[in-house]
This record gives C-alpha cells, sequence and structure tokens, in this order.
C-alpha cells in the first residue's frame, strides 16, 4: 500500500505516513539530512494512535533515510556499522532473525517487531550481505541492534501485516490479534556476565529482551510458534524454537555427585526442583518437530529427551502415576531462597502439584508421539503407558469434593490446597483430564464463585485462584506474601490473585473443549479489547509494583517485569476456538 507524505522544513526530513484506508498501517520517521541522523521512528501496523510514542532511546546515527514508494522507509549506512537503540521502556522491541550463528551474531533478512506497536520486515536493497548482533543490559534497561556491513548500503523497512494462521475458518477476531501475535517471541539480547546464570546469551526465547530465559516458559512461545511458523518470507520462528530447547537440553542439564547427567533441566538462573522446566522442552520439541517436520534433528536429540522424560518418571516416588515435586506443598514450607516445583514459583505448590501434572501429562504424549515418528515402537509405548497412569491417578487425587473442583496441589501431609483456581482447572479440562460429565459443572461453579467474589474486570482476564493464599502456602518473605491469617491483606496481588493474562487461556479455551462457548468469547472479546490499547504491558520495568505483567482487580500493576512474553499467549484463543485447530495443537492427546 502507498502512503502519501509530508516533507517538513529545509533540513529535517519529517515524514508521516497516514493511512489512506482506516486500519492501514501508519509511520512516523524524522531524519536529519545533514548530521546523518535519525530521532524519531515509530509505526503502528494497525493505523492506531502509536505515533506518539518514539521508540528510539537515542538518535540513530551514520545513516540517511528515504521513503520507499511501497510504504515503507529505507536507512542507508554512511559508516561499517549501524546501531538501532531502541527503548526497551517503551516496548520491547527485538529483532527475529532469518538466522542466529553459534557465536551469537544473526543474519538478515528479519522482522523487527515493535510489540503493540506492529512488526515491519527488514531486508538488505540488493541483497546486500548484512550480519548483526543484539546487545543489551537489563539494569541500564538497553537493549541494541547492531548492524554490519558496507557504507552505501541500504536497509529496507516495510510494514508486516500477519496473514491469518492456515486453516482458520472464522477469520473476524483475527484483526484483533495479529498485531500483538508476534509479541510472545522475545529473543533476548546478550546481557549480563556469560558464565554467571543471571545473565542471558543472544537470541534465547525469553521474558523480554532484557529478562531471563526459563525452560518452564519454553512451551508457550512454541505452541504459539507452530501455528505461525514462517511470518515473513525467509524468516521461520522455527529455528529460534529449536536453538532455545537446545540451549536448555545441551547446557543446562544438573549432575550428580559423580558427573554424570541426571536429566533434570534448571528453570531459570541456577533454580532446579522445578517440574514444568522439564515439561516444557518436551511439549517444545514436539511443536518444532511438528512444523518443521525435521526427523533428522530429532533422532539426533531423541536420547536426550528420553532422558528428560526419565527424570520425570523418577520423580513417581510413590507408583500411583502422579509426579511428586521434591517440594512437600506443606504449609509453612516454602521460604527464601527457596521456590515451588512450578511457573508459580511464590505460591507453595509440590508433591502431587495438578499444574505441573497436566503438563506432564501432555509431555509423555508429546514424546511417545515422537517417539512413533522415529519408528520406536517399544519406547512410544512406554511414554503412552505412563501418562495412561497420571491421568488414571490426576483426577481422584486432586478432586474436591467439598468443591466440587480441582485443589491446586495435594500436599505429601495429604492435605488438598484448594483455591478455587480456574487456571489449573481450566487446564485440566482443556487436556482432557476431568471426566467430560464434570467438567461443564466444574466451570459452572467456578463462574458462580466468580460472580460471588464480585470480579468484573474481564477485559484484564480472570484471576488464577478466587479465594485468598494462605500465608503457609506463599514464599515467605516474598512479593505478594500475605501476613494476615487468611491471606486477605495481599489479595490481588502477584500470585496471591493478581491476574496475569497468559494463564487465562486454558480457562477459555476449557469453554471450547466441552462445546460450550459462550462465556469463554465473551472473556476473550473483552481481553482482545484490552490488547487493541496495548494494556497487557507497560514497557520493561524490571520494578517490583510497577509492572503491568501482573494486575490487580482494578487494573493497577502488581508486576515486576512490566513486559512478559507469557502474556501474550491468552491470543490463542482466538483460534483454539476452532475445533480443527485445537486438534492440531492437541493432537497426540486425541484419543
Amino acid at each position: 500500500m502507498n502512503f502519501p507524505f509530508n516533507i517538513i522544513g529545509c533540513g529535517l526530513l519529517a515524514l508521516t505516513a497516514t493511512a489512506a484506508l482506516s486500519g492501514a498501517p501508519v509511520m512516523r520517521l524524522e531524519a536529519t539530512a545533514e548530521t546523518q541522523t535519525v530521532s524519531f521512528i515509530s509505526w503502528d501496523t494497525e493505523g492506531g494512535d502509536r505515533l506518539k510514542q518514539n521508540l528510539l532511546r537515542s538518535p540513530i546515527t551514520h545513516c540517511t533515510a528515504t521513503v520507499d514508494h511501497d510504504g515503507g522507509f529505507s536507512l542507508t549506512l554512511t559508516a561499517a556499522e549501524l546501531h538501532l537503540p531502541f527503548d526497551p521502556r517503551v516496548t520491547s522491541t527485538c529483532i527475529i532473525p532469518a538466522r542466529w550463528n553459534d557465536d551469537g551474531s544473526f543474519e538478515l533478512p528479519a522482522i523487527i517487531n515493535a510489540p503493540d506497536f506492529g512488526a515491519m520486515t527488514l531486508t538488505p536493497v540488493n541483497g546486500a550481505p548484512i550480519t548483526g548482533r543484539f546487545e543489551g543490559s537489563r539494569k541500564d534497561k538497553i537493549a541494541d541492534i547492531i548492524l554490519h556491513g558496507a557504507a552505501g548500503t541500504a536497509l529496507a523497512f516495510k510494514p508486516l501485516i500477519l496473514a491469518a494462521p492456515a486453516g482458520l475458518k472464522d477469520s473476524s477476531l483475527w484483526p484483533q490479534a495479529r498485531r500483538g501475535w508476534l509479541n510472545i517471541i522475545q529473543p533476548t539480547s546478550q546481557w549480563g556476565e556469560q558464565g554467571r546464570p543471571f545473565s542471558a546469551p543472544p537470541g534465547m526465547l525469553g521474558n523480554n529482551v532484557i529478562s531471563d530465559p526459563a525452560s518452564c516458559s519454553l512451551w508457550f512461545y512454541a505452541d504459539q510458534a507452530l501455528f505461525i511458523p514462517v511470518p515473513a518470507p525467509g524468516v521461520s520462528l522455527m529455528p529460534l524454537v529449536r536453538r532455545t530447547i537446545e540451549y536448555w537440553l545441551d547446557t543446562k542439564m544438573l549432575r550428580d555427585a559423580a558427573g554424570h547427567e541426571t536429566g533434570e533441566l534448571i528453570c531459570y538462573w541456577n533454580f532446579a526442583n522445578f517440574l514444568d522446566a522439564n515439561a516444557g522442552p518436551l511439549i517444545a520439541a514436539w511443536d518444532y518437530v511438528e512444523a518443521t517436520e525435521d526427523r533428522t534433528w530429532l533422532a539426533k536429540k531423541i536420547t536426550r529427551l528420553e532422558l528428560v522424560a526419565d527424570f520425570l518418571i523418577r520423580r513417581d516416588v510413590d507408583n500411583d502415576g502422579l509426579i511428586e515435586a521434591t517440594q512437600s506443598g506443606n504449609l509453612h514450607t516454602l521460604k527464601q531462597p527457596n521456590r515451588s516445583c512450578a511457573w508459580w514459583d511464590a505460591l507453595n505448590c509440590g508433591h502431587k502439584d495438578a499444574y505441573t501434572n497436566a503438563l506432564i501429562y501432555r509431555a509423555f504424549r508429546c514424546l511417545a508421539d515422537l517417539e512413533k515418528q522415529l519408528h520406536r515402537d517399544a519406547q512410544a509405548q512406554i511414554y503412552s503407558a505412563r501418562a495412561d497412569r497420571l491421568k488414571a491417578a490426576y483426577f481422584k487425587t486432586l478432586y474436591n469434593e467439598q468443591t466440587g473442583l480441582l485443589a491446586w496441589w495435594r500436599s505429601a501431609d495429604g492435605q488438598l490446597h484448594d483455591y478455587a483456581s480456574p487456571t489449573t482447572c481450566g487446564l485440566a479440562i482443556s487436556y482432557g483430564l476431568v471426566p467430560a460429565d464434570r467438567a461443564r459443572d466444574m466451570l459452572d461453579r467456578l463462574w458462580l464463585k466468580i460472580a460471588a467474589v464480585k470480579f468484573t474486570r474481564f477485559d484484564l482476564g480472570v484471576p488464577p485462584m478466587l479465594t485468598p493464599v494462605l500465608p503457609g502456602d506463599y514464599l515467605q518473605p516474598g512479593f505478594g506474601a500475605p501476613q494476615r491469617s487468611d491471606g486477605t491483606d495481599t489479595f490481588g496481588t502477584y500470585m496471591n490473585a493478581g491476574i496475569t493474562a497468559g494463564q487465562v487461556l486454558h480457562f477459555i479455551d476449557a469453554h471450547y473443549a466441552i462445546g460450550a462457548p459462550e462465556r469463554g468469547d465473551q472473556l476473550l472479546s473483552a481481553m482482545l479489547g484490552r490488547q487493541q490499547q496495548g494494556g497487557f504491558q507497560n514497557g520493561v520495568t524490571d520494578s517490583a509494583r510497577q509492572g503491568i505483567d501482573w494486575t490487580n482487580w482494578d487494573g493497577k500493576p502488581t508486576g515486576y517485569e512490566g513486559y512478559l512474553a507469557d502474556s501474550f499467549r491468552f491470543l490463542q484463543a482466538v483460534l483454539l476456538r476452532e475445533p480443527a485447530l485445537r486438534a492440531k495443537l492437541y493432537r497426540p492427546m486425541q484419543p
């Protein structure tokens, strides 16, 4: 699409692209030819109002800017190196290149995604060779894309409007989701001391561009990548997924006292004892192979994937089929510097945990399917049987007869810790772990509880639990930790019923799983409205109670990242509304 531009001033080139049609991409670029600088860049690929915010932290130098007739712009290098100093405090702008090299450099073409502003393709004009680095600082809030090429090389930026995923029949909601779809794909910049756990290498899928990779979250990103594996010509998301899987499998596995690999993966930093740290990469490996049919890679990695799964099997310490966490889950046992067994690391979940066992069930099904693809039928049967045993034990162990809901966990002392959780109940229903005749009743009970606690801010999502977490079931001391005996003093803060959008996905999907979509659609519609306004992130804050990645029930920030890639996985619900696309994602769990 062609944009009309206005060129204003003598030395200043002020370019404002205004949409010829409502909803078409718009762009703003301010450059000074005499000093070879660009002081302002912004765009909105959906024709919204994002142009008032500058995406740059400081001016781009050593380049000249020109407007292209096909709706983009070009930067021409006047030196051998070009710094694009994006400001992560505005939004977590990242680069998604065609290739990451072993030394951490990358190669074009690429996508530059400015979350909630939209994505631009980045290609060298006339195929000139360009390489780059992605460097940042978590402390200083810096994330710089640094490009290397010959002086005189031009780089073309063009708006990317994501096509609807293949197989989506009802595309009516896709325009509300497409600008945010890639927000979940956040390759890290290189930051921190690379030999220390508090750091990130370049090009790993993580929380944001200057935050942590976490193995427990890897499946979030891989699931979303599966639906649109090639978002732009020459740029596939799946090598990035593979690179991140290999990072965890090959460099973050623990060893025992004798130096032998145990199969247990680190979750983040140097924290172990997370069950979903192992489940996440197994699910992501299935996503990768399903999207690429790369069975050559699978054959090379299958023994390591088995090692990861077999660690989980050994954690069935009482041989009942469920995988027990190292943590007991007993009241008053989660104390600093420890963490729980799951992504919900400030919650005292442990022993027989509903969230992680649901993921492990799916991971076993995924690995069994991968084994079948390699014609390893005996191994496939092992993991299928483990999934069957887990499913047989799951509901009867975790169902609370008194509430008609699943407890979040059953602790080692036998107690059920039931916090009326849309998150864990929704996940279990989505994965078929709740009998069909109980699933509908369970959702009805949750909606009655939502009404009883007077929660109405469905644009935020829904809280992960609907009753306050007791002090003994929260990390002490910890961010959001309650002190009152009933947990009400921090109710609605962080993991004591604060809301984070990504974890709402499975509650929405549970309604589609049982064939009763109306309430799921209503919740999804409210959240899509907020997403259109950029309401699920406020840039990288890295400051407690400042990040809008978690909010209280009034929508005030109670998080710390500010930008959390996980938040945007709720957009998958736009696709999971359709049975064929649910079947695509959950194929290994189909009867």
